[in-house]
């Protein structure tokens, strides 16, 4: 079957003699292109092409304005709002923006549609009034102002047309009525040409009185692309065509071109796919199945799959037509300057700025830029390492570039002059411009490509600021640089009429393709839904003519049927997977084709699911394994390491034998381990001074004098650059300073009675013994946190910051303490027991008990080891014959280590 251009062109050409007299005008500038190739096609000799234009420029060319870009539109507006407004009840720049971008869209609108401004605004006013109706109420201050809002906008209205009309530009709306004033003199001007208008569908009012001027006076004709089902009154993709015909009074006595018959024996599927990558995943098959794309299309109806597309097409595909631009705000140098600016408004959110400091974040963030990091990324991760060694919560640009040597800090200098800003917004984008300079010479072509668009998009910026002056402080200079970043794209240059055609849906207007892949046919994207951002009630809508959510409903409606009414291979994919609130449903577009066309084949794409074996993860113990292993033993193994074996066999691997250490990080809020190595330190200086002497009352209630000063000394040594005086940081020190108070306290009661002697505090102990079946001694360190005498009897202490549980240290049989995490406590302390009396000669004529003080547990006191098999009595008296035991299950826990046989397997059932 024809296309839609080739019927019109040719009898177009059929009707008219002169060529060089016409006049193309088209919906889109990408239709014009696949115009003009046509005509050059169907033209027998060489001659002049007609002229072949778009509806928004061949307008503009009536008007004799140009189209205003939307950010210097803001900039034009925020000039008249401030000679409007009352000084007094004047918003700043950036909050005027907020709404302005919806009143700029709704005066559009309204001039589009050629609505008396003064009667719409009369009513708009007049409705706000009875919406807010007080009564006898007073109104609130809101309420006055919101509806004063109403008052000024009308103004606002009027005096921006006049200044934009003073100038020769406009926006699209103003441009759209200003021709409609201008089309009698412009009809005088063209009488000797013949304009053809094609493809058209939804026309605002002023296109409309365009349009029929020309049908009417002979110096036009209209060609529309329909079929009949369109023309029915059930179908709301024809709702504006069954109007024109029915209206227009040219078509009483002309034909309406043109209904065309649909394809027949058109192959048309229904796909199912979850999420949006496997819809275009699917669309990358069905493309590399085909043996030509030049008739192909991929229309993405959710334009944001774009980046997506770009990296699922087939190889096979070597040339693509993108009529849809790249968004500025994907490209990866837009999060560079996002970085900076966040950066220095966080420094101000702080309260840093007198200090010259910033939040560590806002500094990693920009040094891990990956567009930054190609060039000096050894620079810029040397400085990351140090602030997270070195704990910086607010690193100050001195203590940056102090990081440095003068060679790298000379190399980076375009970054750490950024890190000073001046207070001139002008100079801050000049800093940019700069910085974009600096860039250029260290990237590749593609890369310079971005690197100048965001060029252009700072030269913008440096332009408006320098005409109007209205950008006053970095907040809004972010503002309007994410303004600008979400509604600018970059865009693809390639030849148009080869490959593979990627495009959004507007896109598709008059054009026509043997395939068709359609994605994210879902209900709030095709069609787009209710929601639109607007000061425009429905009623005032309805009422004055303008565009609401059901005549958006029908365009989209038209176009789809439009696009898929002449291809021969038509592919419908769908998202299967609604949102948490039960929106995304199948677009009911697709719902339609089902019920006019039962047979159509449907089909849901449903993950390959492989059932695989789940296998644990073995290490086999090989030669260079050992050699480290024996290493590890030989220089010294402790209880700790011990314990991370039976937590974890692989986490013992990767910490003993590849070494593997966790990553610094910087400690925004203090760590558990980190409040735990306090909380020892002060204990131990606390108790110091008592070594080998007995402790009295007095003693302790000297401790508590000392806590403040101990808690922070130690937390200025252990948490390096942290804040401890707000928030989570000063409720952490309070508990570790409610933890040694409730300790010392129970210090206190247990020396009423009792006679107390400090021993030793966090003495570094050592070992070796020898196991049968190991070839080399084996060495075992550890560090006790106190050792005392309670009445004459020793005890061997270990303090944990965690919750420890008396049945965590009951223990009958020493088998059991490679079974359970839980265990490895008793372990410890069983561990600690035989490095002391080995050690220390202990000859066991005295009692020796071994324990743990838990202080999120402290209500239990010392928590002793229990060898007792009854729960009501208690065996705590550590014996020789008792550590004998249990050195036999560490010689089986270390042969078990050191055996080759046996692999490192990873413990899945890990407790935390």
């Amino acid at each position: 079957m024809k296309s839609f251009i080739t019927s019109v062109v040719e009898d177009v050409l059929s009707k008219n003699q002169k060529i060089d007299n016409l006049i193309f005008v088209l919906p889109s500038q990408r239709s014009c292109v696949f115009v003009k190739e046509e005509v050059i096609l169907k033209l027998p000799t060489n001659t002049f092409l007609p002229k072949i234009i778009s509806i928004e420029n061949y307008i503009q060319e009536i008007a004799e304005f140009s189209l205003i870009d939307n950010t210097q539109l803001l900039f034009e507006f925020y000039s008249v709002y401030l000679k409007v407004v009352p000084e007094k009840e004047q918003q700043s720049f950036e909050a005027f923006s907020q709404w302005a971008i919806i009143a700029l869209h709704d005066f559009n609108e309204i001039d589009n549609y050629l609505v008396n401004s003064n009667e719409f605004f009369s009513n708009l006013s007049d409705l706000k009034r009875l919406n807010n109706w007080f009564e006898d109420k007073k109104p609130s201050q809101l309420s006055v102002n919101y509806l004063q809002f109403f008052d000024y906008l009308h103004e606002l209205y009027k005096k921006l047309e006049q200044r934009l009309k003073s100038n020769n530009f406009g926006y699209q709306g103003l441009i759209y009525k200003e021709a409609i004033a201008n089309l009698d003199s412009y009809v005088k001007t063209i009488s000797d040409n013949h304009i053809v208008f094609a493809g058209f569908n939804a026309l605002n009012n002023a296109e409309e009185q365009i349009i029929q001027e020309m049908l009417n006076t002979g110096l036009a004709s209209i060609y529309w692309d329909a079929n009949e089902s369109m023309l029915q009154k059930s179908n709301e993709a024809g709702v504006f065509l069954r109007k024109y015909k029915k209206e227009w009074p040219y078509f009483k006595n002309h034909p309406f071109l043109w209904s065309f018959n649909k394809t027949t024996n058109q192959n048309t599927k229904i796909i199912g796919a979850p999420k949006s990558v496997s819809q275009i995943k699917y669309a990358g098959e069905l493309l590399s199945k085909l043996d030509s794309y030049s008739k192909t299309a991929l229309v993405l109806a959710d334009e944001n799959l774009l980046s997506l597309s770009l990296n699922s097409l087939p190889s096979s595909i070597n040339a693509v037509n993108i009529t849809m631009g790249f968004p500025l705000k994907e490209i990866p140098v837009a999060n560079l300057f996002e970085s900076i600016f966040k950066l220095h408004l966080n420094q101000i959110k702080f309260e840093k700025t007198a200090t010259n400091e910033f939040y560590y974040k806002d500094v990693l963030n920009l040094l891990n830029n990956s567009f930054l990091n190609k060039n000096n990324g050894e620079i810029f991760q040397k400085i990351c390492t140090i602030i997270k060694k070195e704990n910086y919560i607010f690193v100050s640009v001195e203590s940056i570039k102090s990081f440095l040597n003068k060679n790298e800090a000379d190399e980076v200098s375009y970054i750490l002059n950024l890190l000073e800003f001046p207070q001139n917004i002008d100079k801050v984008i000049e800093k940019c411009l700069e910085l974009i300079l600096a860039l250029k010479p260290h990237f590749l072509e593609v890369e310079k490509e971005y690197l100048f668009r965001f060029y252009q998009v700072f030269q913008q910026l440096k332009t408006l600021n320098t005409t109007y002056n209205h950008i006053k402080n970095l907040k809004t200079l972010s503002l309007f640089y994410n303004q600008i970043l979400s509604n600018e794209k970059l865009s693809f240059q390639g030849e148009p009429l080869q490959g593979l055609q990627l495009m959004g849906m507007l896109e598709t207007r008059v054009l026509d393709f043997e395939n068709v892949i359609i994605t994210s046919l879902n209900e709030g994207i095709l069609p787009a839904g209710k929601g639109e951002q607007s000061f425009i009630p429905f009623d005032i809508k309805k009422f004055f003519g303008l565009p609401t959510y059901q005549e958006k409903d029908a365009i989209f409606s038209y176009h789809f049927q439009r696009l898929i009414q002449r291809a021969k291979n038509v592919f419908l994919i769908y998202n299967t997977e609604t949102d948490g609130y039960g929106s995304g449903e199948k677009s009911r577009f697709l719902t339609k084709i089902e019920i006019n066309n039962p047979t159509v084949s449907q089909i849901t794409l449903t993950p390959k699911i492989n059932s695989t074996e789940n296998t644990l993860l073995q290490i086999e113990k090989t030669e260079a394994i050992l050699a480290r292993l024996k290493e590890v033993f030989t220089n010294g193994i402790s209880p700790s390491a011990l314990a991370n074996y039976i937590y974890n066999p692989v986490k013992f691997y990767e910490q003993k034998i590849l070494k593997i250490r966790e990553e610094d990080e910087v400690e925004e809020t203090i760590a558990a381990n980190t409040m735990g190595t306090v909380i020892h330190e002060v204990l131990d200086q606390m108790y110091q001074p008592f070594i080998g002497q007995e402790v009295f009352l007095k003693d302790i209630e000297n401790m508590h004098k000392q806590i403040d000063t101990l808690l922070l000394k130690n937390f200025n040594k252990f948490y390096r650059k942290g804040s401890i005086k707000t928030g989570k940081n000063k409720l952490i020190f309070q508990v570790c300073k409610s933890h040694i108070k409730r300790f010392l306290k129970q210090e206190k009661e247990l020396l009423q009675n009792n006679k107390l002697r400090i021993v030793d505090l966090e003495p570094s102990l050592s070992t070796v013994v020898t196991i049968e079946g190991i070839d080399f001694p084996i060495k075992i360190v550890g560090k006790i946190d106190r050792i005392d005498e309670l009445n004459g009897v020793t005890r061997i202490i270990d303090y944990k910051t965690g919750k420890v549980e008396a049945k965590d240290l009951r223990i009958q049989d020493f088998s059991m303490l490679s079974d359970e995490y839980k265990y490895t406590k008793a372990l410890q302390v069983m561990l600690y027991s035989f490095l002391f009396t080995n050690e220390k000669k202990f000859n066991f004529t005295n009692q020796l008990e071994a324990g743990i003080i838990s202080f999120k547990n402290l209500n239990s006191g010392f928590l002793k080891m229990n060898f007792s098999n009854s729960k009501y009595k208690k065996e705590n008296n550590i014996t020789s014959e008792k550590i004998e035991e249990f050195m036999v299950e560490f010689s089986r826990i270390v042969k078990e280590i050191l055996n080759p046989e046996v692999p490192f397997i990873n413990n899945e059932n890990t407790p935390f």
